[in-house]
Protein backbone atom coordinates (compact mmCIF):
# COMPACT_ATOMS: atom_id res chain seq x y z
CA UNK A 1 0.00 0.00 0.00
CA UNK A 2 1.51 3.72 -0.74
CA UNK A 3 0.36 6.77 -0.20
CA UNK A 4 1.24 9.92 -2.33
CA UNK A 5 0.29 13.81 -2.38
CA UNK A 6 -0.35 14.71 -5.71
CA UNK A 7 -0.45 18.74 -6.24
CA UNK A 8 -2.95 18.84 -3.41
CA UNK A 9 -4.65 15.51 -2.83
CA UNK A 10 -3.45 12.39 -1.16
CA UNK A 11 -4.30 9.28 -3.04
CA UNK A 12 -3.82 5.63 -1.63
CA UNK A 13 -3.04 3.03 -4.17
CA UNK A 14 -3.04 -0.81 -3.41
CA UNK A 15 -1.75 -2.23 -7.10
CA UNK A 16 -3.15 -5.74 -7.90
CA UNK A 17 -1.90 -8.65 -6.69
CA UNK A 18 -2.44 -10.70 -9.62
CA UNK A 19 -3.83 -8.22 -11.96
CA UNK A 20 -6.84 -9.89 -13.49
CA UNK A 21 -8.96 -6.19 -14.59
CA UNK A 22 -7.95 -3.52 -16.54
CA UNK A 23 -10.02 -0.92 -15.33
CA UNK A 24 -8.94 0.30 -11.84
CA UNK A 25 -10.78 1.11 -8.78
CA UNK A 26 -11.38 4.73 -7.38
CA UNK A 27 -12.99 4.78 -3.95
CA UNK A 28 -14.32 7.78 -2.82
CA UNK A 29 -15.22 8.54 0.81
CA UNK A 30 -18.13 10.45 2.42
CA UNK A 31 -18.79 12.85 5.05
CA UNK A 32 -16.64 13.10 8.08
CA UNK A 33 -13.97 10.67 6.47
CA UNK A 34 -11.25 10.05 4.10
CA UNK A 35 -8.84 7.62 2.00
CA UNK A 36 -8.30 5.69 5.10
CA UNK A 37 -11.48 4.40 5.35
CA UNK A 38 -10.95 2.38 2.10
CA UNK A 39 -7.54 1.20 3.06
CA UNK A 40 -8.71 -0.51 6.15
CA UNK A 41 -10.08 -3.70 4.06
CA UNK A 42 -12.37 -2.96 0.62
CA UNK A 43 -8.39 -1.62 -0.87
CA UNK A 44 -6.17 -4.48 0.14
CA UNK A 45 -9.59 -6.96 -0.39
CA UNK A 46 -10.11 -5.88 -4.13
CA UNK A 47 -6.48 -5.70 -4.79
CA UNK A 48 -5.86 -10.01 -3.69
CA UNK A 49 -8.96 -10.73 -6.42
CA UNK A 50 -6.57 -9.06 -9.28
CA UNK A 51 -8.07 -5.26 -9.45
CA UNK A 52 -5.78 -1.88 -9.13
CA UNK A 53 -7.29 0.17 -6.48
CA UNK A 54 -7.27 3.79 -5.38
CA UNK A 55 -8.55 5.94 -2.94
CA UNK A 56 -8.39 9.89 -2.77
CA UNK A 57 -8.98 12.02 0.34
CA UNK A 58 -10.86 15.30 -0.70
CA UNK A 59 -9.35 18.87 0.00
CA UNK A 60 -9.65 19.21 3.88
CA UNK A 61 -9.96 15.48 4.41
CA UNK A 62 -7.47 13.08 5.40
CA UNK A 63 -4.10 13.81 4.51
CA UNK A 64 -4.92 16.52 2.02
CA UNK A 65 -4.59 20.02 2.58
CA UNK A 66 -7.34 22.85 3.39
CA UNK A 67 -9.24 21.57 6.42
CA UNK A 68 -8.14 24.99 7.88
CA UNK A 69 -10.89 26.25 5.44
CA UNK A 70 -13.17 23.33 5.03
CA UNK A 71 -16.08 25.40 5.68
CA UNK A 72 -15.35 27.19 2.59
CA UNK A 73 -14.96 24.20 0.39
CA UNK A 74 -18.46 23.15 -1.84
CA UNK A 75 -19.74 20.17 -3.22
CA UNK A 76 -18.07 21.94 -6.49
CA UNK A 77 -14.89 21.84 -5.22
CA UNK A 78 -15.08 18.42 -3.90
CA UNK A 79 -15.92 17.28 -7.86
CA UNK A 80 -12.81 19.38 -8.96
CA UNK A 81 -11.26 17.47 -6.31
CA UNK A 82 -12.42 14.07 -8.11
CA UNK A 83 -11.47 15.30 -11.76
CA UNK A 84 -8.03 15.55 -10.19
CA UNK A 85 -8.18 11.98 -8.91
CA UNK A 86 -9.31 10.49 -12.16
CA UNK A 87 -6.69 12.49 -13.96
CA UNK A 88 -3.79 11.08 -12.26
CA UNK A 89 -4.68 7.76 -13.07
CA UNK A 90 -3.60 5.83 -15.97
CA UNK A 91 -6.62 4.71 -17.19
CA UNK A 92 -10.49 6.24 -16.43
CA UNK A 93 -11.83 4.05 -13.40
CA UNK A 94 -14.85 2.95 -12.45
CA UNK A 95 -15.26 5.60 -8.97
CA UNK A 96 -17.15 3.85 -6.32
CA UNK A 97 -18.25 6.48 -3.53
CA UNK A 98 -19.83 6.04 -0.21
CA UNK A 99 -23.11 8.75 1.01
CA UNK A 100 -21.69 12.11 -0.09
CA UNK A 101 -18.99 10.64 -1.95
CA UNK A 102 -21.86 9.11 -4.24
CA UNK A 103 -23.34 12.29 -4.53
CA UNK A 104 -19.86 13.90 -5.57
CA UNK A 105 -19.86 11.69 -8.46
CA UNK A 106 -23.54 12.11 -9.51
CA UNK A 107 -22.37 15.90 -9.92
CA UNK A 108 -19.28 15.21 -11.80
CA UNK A 109 -20.85 13.08 -14.30
CA UNK A 110 -22.97 15.95 -15.30
CA UNK A 111 -19.76 17.06 -17.38
CA UNK A 112 -17.62 14.25 -17.63
CA UNK A 113 -17.64 10.35 -18.35
CA UNK A 114 -17.09 7.55 -16.58
CA UNK A 115 -16.56 3.87 -17.32
CA UNK A 116 -18.66 2.47 -14.28
CA UNK A 117 -19.75 4.34 -10.99
CA UNK A 118 -20.99 2.74 -7.91
CA UNK A 119 -22.75 4.46 -5.72
CA UNK A 120 -23.08 3.07 -2.18
CA UNK A 121 -25.33 4.33 0.59
CA UNK A 122 -25.59 7.63 -1.64
CA UNK A 123 -26.92 10.82 -0.60
CA UNK A 124 -29.91 11.10 -3.89
CA UNK A 125 -29.97 13.20 -6.47
CA UNK A 126 -32.88 14.91 -4.31
CA UNK A 127 -30.37 15.35 -2.13
CA UNK A 128 -30.71 15.29 2.12
CA UNK A 129 -33.91 17.07 3.22
CA UNK A 130 -35.82 14.17 3.02
CA UNK A 131 -33.12 11.99 5.13
CA UNK A 132 -33.28 15.32 7.55
CA UNK A 133 -36.33 15.40 7.49
CA UNK A 134 -36.97 11.48 8.66
CA UNK A 135 -34.84 12.09 11.20
CA UNK A 136 -36.17 14.86 12.53
CA UNK A 137 -39.23 12.71 13.22
CA UNK A 138 -37.71 9.48 14.03
CA UNK A 139 -33.69 10.37 15.81
CA UNK A 140 -34.01 13.70 16.86
CA UNK A 141 -31.15 13.47 19.05
CA UNK A 142 -29.44 11.67 16.72
CA UNK A 143 -29.60 14.68 14.10
CA UNK A 144 -29.10 16.98 16.66
CA UNK A 145 -25.60 15.35 17.37
CA UNK A 146 -24.72 15.04 13.60
CA UNK A 147 -25.28 18.62 12.87
CA UNK A 148 -22.70 19.65 16.08
CA UNK A 149 -20.64 17.17 14.78
CA UNK A 150 -20.80 18.78 10.75
CA UNK A 151 -19.80 21.99 12.84
CA UNK A 152 -16.60 20.66 14.47
CA UNK A 153 -17.89 19.88 17.67
CA UNK A 154 -17.14 16.86 20.27
CA UNK A 155 -20.29 14.37 20.51
CA UNK A 156 -20.52 11.18 22.52
CA UNK A 157 -18.56 8.27 20.51
CA UNK A 158 -22.14 6.17 21.42
CA UNK A 159 -24.35 8.90 19.08
CA UNK A 160 -21.40 8.33 16.40
CA UNK A 161 -21.54 4.59 16.72
CA UNK A 162 -25.39 4.65 16.36
CA UNK A 163 -24.99 6.74 13.61
CA UNK A 164 -22.94 4.33 11.45
CA UNK A 165 -22.90 0.97 12.79
CA UNK A 166 -25.39 -1.95 12.83
CA UNK A 167 -23.60 -4.20 14.56
CA UNK A 168 -21.32 -3.92 17.58
CA UNK A 169 -17.75 -2.74 17.27
CA UNK A 170 -14.71 -3.90 19.30
CA UNK A 171 -14.03 -0.54 21.76
CA UNK A 172 -10.21 -0.44 20.83
CA UNK A 173 -11.48 0.05 16.62
CA UNK A 174 -14.51 2.20 17.88
CA UNK A 175 -11.66 4.73 19.24
CA UNK A 176 -9.23 4.29 16.62
CA UNK A 177 -12.01 5.11 13.39
CA UNK A 178 -13.85 7.68 15.70
CA UNK A 179 -10.32 9.48 15.87
CA UNK A 180 -9.88 9.84 12.49
CA UNK A 181 -13.02 11.10 11.71
CA UNK A 182 -13.24 14.66 11.45
CA UNK A 183 -15.92 18.36 10.96
CA UNK A 184 -17.56 18.46 7.56
CA UNK A 185 -17.85 21.54 5.36
CA UNK A 186 -20.60 23.65 6.30
CA UNK A 187 -21.38 24.62 2.92
CA UNK A 188 -20.71 21.31 1.21
CA UNK A 189 -23.77 20.26 3.67
CA UNK A 190 -26.42 22.66 1.97
CA UNK A 191 -25.35 22.08 -1.07
CA UNK A 192 -26.24 18.86 -0.51
CA UNK A 193 -29.70 20.04 1.28
CA UNK A 194 -30.96 21.78 -1.81
CA UNK A 195 -28.62 24.43 -2.89
CA UNK A 196 -26.37 22.35 -5.35
CA UNK A 197 -28.24 19.23 -6.60
CA UNK A 198 -26.89 16.97 -9.33
CA UNK A 199 -28.75 16.64 -12.64
CA UNK A 200 -28.65 13.47 -13.57
CA UNK A 201 -27.17 12.61 -17.08
CA UNK A 202 -27.17 8.53 -17.53
CA UNK A 203 -25.58 8.80 -21.05
CA UNK A 204 -22.52 9.91 -19.38
CA UNK A 205 -22.33 6.34 -17.70
CA UNK A 206 -24.19 3.30 -18.63
CA UNK A 207 -22.62 1.14 -15.94
CA UNK A 208 -24.46 2.47 -12.46
CA UNK A 209 -24.88 0.03 -9.84
CA UNK A 210 -26.58 1.60 -6.60
CA UNK A 211 -26.63 0.11 -3.05
CA UNK A 212 -27.91 0.11 0.13
CA UNK A 213 -28.87 -1.36 3.49
CA UNK A 214 -31.97 -1.18 5.25
CA UNK A 215 -30.26 -1.02 8.47
CA UNK A 216 -28.86 2.46 7.20
CA UNK A 217 -30.14 5.40 9.84
CA UNK A 218 -28.46 7.99 7.82
CA UNK A 219 -29.51 6.95 4.22
CA UNK A 220 -32.84 5.37 4.76
CA UNK A 221 -34.47 2.72 1.87
CA UNK A 222 -36.79 5.36 0.16
CA UNK A 223 -33.97 7.60 -0.81
CA UNK A 224 -31.54 4.82 -2.06
CA UNK A 225 -34.67 3.83 -3.91
CA UNK A 226 -35.03 7.51 -5.39
CA UNK A 227 -31.30 7.00 -7.13
CA UNK A 228 -32.11 3.74 -8.63
CA UNK A 229 -34.74 5.39 -10.40
CA UNK A 230 -33.45 8.70 -11.63
CA UNK A 231 -30.21 5.98 -12.68
CA UNK A 232 -32.80 3.98 -14.60
CA UNK A 233 -31.55 0.83 -12.41
CA UNK A 234 -32.72 -1.73 -10.13
CA UNK A 235 -31.11 -1.18 -6.31
CA UNK A 236 -29.22 -3.94 -4.44
CA UNK A 237 -30.38 -3.87 -0.76
CA UNK A 238 -28.50 -6.12 1.78
CA UNK A 239 -29.54 -6.69 5.45
CA UNK A 240 -27.58 -6.52 8.33
CA UNK A 241 -25.19 -4.17 8.04
CA UNK A 242 -25.31 0.17 8.65
CA UNK A 243 -24.22 2.82 6.54
CA UNK A 244 -20.24 2.57 7.48
CA UNK A 245 -20.32 -0.65 6.45
CA UNK A 246 -16.73 -0.65 5.09
CA UNK A 247 -15.31 -0.75 8.81
CA UNK A 248 -17.80 -3.16 10.13
CA UNK A 249 -18.45 -6.99 10.83
CA UNK A 250 -19.62 -8.20 7.57
CA UNK A 251 -18.50 -5.85 5.63
CA UNK A 252 -16.78 -8.80 3.52
CA UNK A 253 -20.52 -9.73 2.39
CA UNK A 254 -20.87 -6.45 0.92
CA UNK A 255 -17.39 -6.17 -1.01
CA UNK A 256 -18.31 -9.48 -2.53
CA UNK A 257 -21.99 -7.82 -3.79
CA UNK A 258 -19.92 -4.97 -5.29
CA UNK A 259 -17.35 -7.31 -6.88
CA UNK A 260 -20.13 -9.41 -8.32
CA UNK A 261 -20.95 -6.53 -10.41
CA UNK A 262 -17.93 -5.18 -11.07
CA UNK A 263 -16.37 -8.40 -12.89
CA UNK A 264 -19.72 -8.88 -14.89
CA UNK A 265 -19.13 -5.82 -16.69
CA UNK A 266 -15.22 -5.11 -16.44
CA UNK A 267 -12.63 -7.22 -18.52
Amino acid sequence: MTARMGDTLELISVPAEDRKYKTPLLFLHGAHAGAWCWAEYFMPWFAARGWETHAVSLSGHGGSPGNEYLDALSIDDFVDDLHEAVASLPRLPVVIGHSMGGFIVQKYLEHARLPGAALLCSVPPTGLAGSALGLAMQRPGLLIDLGRLAGGATISTRGLVDAMFHKPLPEVLIRRYFGQMQAESQRAIWDMLGFNLPYVCPEHCDKVFVFGTRHDRLIPESAIRQTASAWGVEPVLVEDIGHGFMLEPGWQTVAETIETWLAARFA
